[in-house]
């Protein structure tokens, strides 16, 4: 029980790191090989191997979607130390620079060892991630419409 609590109390932090863009602090548990993949065609997609590609990716996520929130609805703690699987579901919103609002809903699969993140999937609607980045690029956010990061 303890340990659970522990581990949720981080994954919150984890995300209010996120909410306020900061991303060294987000990352302090990663793994250096962490393995990190978001489903989809779009700037954000694609899988990532190493701890610098993932603040590469963070990195863009704040220039792409600068008024994202990300809310935690639900986080699941399965496991022990050694290895704990955590199941995060969300939802996040942001209003575009076209005034649209945006929204999307989506599940983040971690995989903890001895309190480092090694895997993290995001489980989301990658259409509406991608639909929100085609409106941002069409608001002259070049970096919404460039290549996927990967390594």
């Amino acid at each position: 029980m303890l340990y659970s609590y522990i581990v949720k109390k981080k994954i919150r932090q984890t995300f209010d790191h996120v909410n306020n863009h900061q991303w060294e602090e987000a990352m302090a548990d990663v793994a250096p090989n962490i393995h990190h993949r978001v489903s989809g065609d779009h700037a954000l997609a694609g899988e990532r191997h190493d701890k610098a590609s993932l603040l590469q990716w963070f990195e863009r996520l704040g220039k792409v979607q600068p008024k994202l929130q990300i809310k935690v609805d639900n986080i699941w703690v399965n496991g022990w130390p050694g290895n704990t699987t955590v199941f995060v579901q969300w939802v996040g919103t942001s209003t575009l620079l076209n005034g649209d609002a945006y929204m999307n809903r989506g599940l983040h699969v971690f995989t903890l060892r001895w309190g480092k993140v090694y895997s993290l999937e995001e489980y989301q609607d990658s259409q509406a991630a991608a639909n929100a980045l085609l409106a941002q690029s069409k608001a002259e956010i070049k970096e919404a419409a460039a290549e996927k990061i990967l390594s």
